[in-house]
């Protein structure tokens, strides 16, 4: 069994490194050309954290661990890599769980509205049919 990746894990990553692979379309295209193999509600969940980060609402420090999470997901080079079949993308799923965690008071059911909308511009309905709108 896979051991359960926790923040501990990401104490001697420098996330700094990460900010420097965000931008938009480097997002944008990850999630694309790899949708099987990050899954739909991790890309929804990654979607939130971009729109959270484009609110005025949202604190900077708060935002600085969201672009930080995105860079991760978008590196390929990380504590897993993800061309590692199956666990490839756990460790990038945990970075995005402990930035959810962080934003969690500011993903509102605006910010879900826009996340499911960018979803079905790239994916479709069917593909976002299903996903949590509480």
């Amino acid at each position: 069994m896979a051991k359960k990746i926790t923040e501990e894990d990401f104490k001697d990553i420098n996330m700094d490194d990460y900010v420097k692979n965000y931008s938009e379309d480097s997002l944008w295209d990850k999630v694309r050309n790899n949708v099987s193999s990050i899954g739909i509600s991790l890309i929804y969940k990654a979607f939130q954290l971009y729109y959270v980060a484009q609110s005025d609402t949202c604190p900077t420090k708060v935002k600085a661990g969201i672009i930080a999470a995105l860079g991760y997901l978008i590196s390929p080079i990380d504590l897993i890599p993800d061309l590692i079949p199956v666990v490839g993308y756990s460790d990038d799923a945990a970075a995005i769980a402990f930035a959810i965690a962080a934003a969690q008071a500011y993903i509102t059911p605006e910010i879900k509205r826009q996340a499911k909308n960018r979803m079905r511009e790239i994916f479709g309905d069917k593909m976002v049919d299903g996903l949590d709108e509480d």
